[in-house]
């Protein structure tokens, strides 16, 4: 397993750079993501984005009818993307959370977490299965993209492959599927990633 990898302070991050300049940033809902809910049939229900950071993937739910909340650990990240959810008139709810700490006390349909899982250290993981199990419903769905073993970058998040996810997710979930995918945003070429459908376990 990798280790040693280094992350930027996520709050000086967003107060330093114009979200869109960001690797992550893709002004729309992802195509694996938006297939994803497709599949699952999915079109309505209480989301938590989960680390929303620009807060695109929020606004695309909200516009197509899910109740949302958007967290992430940037109070900044927060603030500017509430701001650009008020001008387009959406209405979802932010709040700044630590998921390995979390303060959230809700349940929900679905929980789509785009970059937040992959750029923890390997020690918290357990911790982020249990809370996003809790935050869960059962039987119902973590739409999880992280990076897949396949990037061969040497910069950025940690990398798996299906069977780790399946192990690491194992006690509180089941693995529906794992899509070999790429992350959308500003770099080019785009990183390869796993869409992951994990099932919550009754």
């Amino acid at each position: 397993m990798m280790t040693g990898r280094e992350f930027p302070n996520w709050e000086a991050l967003y107060q330093e750079k114009p979200v869109e300049t960001m690797p992550w940033f893709n002004p729309s809902l992802d195509a694996d993501v938006e297939e994803a809910l497709l599949n699952l049939e999915l079109r309505n229900g209480s989301v938590l984005d989960l680390g929303t950071g620009p807060g695109t993937q929020a606004f695309a739910l909200a516009q197509r009818g899910f109740q949302v909340m958007a967290t992430d650990l940037s109070e900044t990240a927060i603030r500017q993307a509430a701001a650009k959810a008020n001008q387009k008139g959406l209405e979802i709810s932010f709040q700044q959370d630590d998921i390995l700490n979390s303060r959230l006390e809700k349940s929900f349909d679905l929980i789509l977490d785009r970059g937040c899982f992959h750029v923890l250290p390997p020690q918290s993981r357990g911790t982020y299965v249990q809370t996003v199990a809790n935050l869960l419903k059962p039987k119902y769905y973590l739409l999880l993209k992280c990076f897949s073993h396949l990037e061969t970058g040497e910069q950025g998040p940690y990398r798996f492959t299906p069977e780790e996810i399946q192990q690491i997710f194992t006690e509180r979930f089941y693995l529906r599927s794992a899509k070999q995918t790429v992350y959308h945003g500003t770099l080019d070429p785009l990183p390869k990633a796993l869409l992951c459908i994990l099932e919550k376990q009754s």
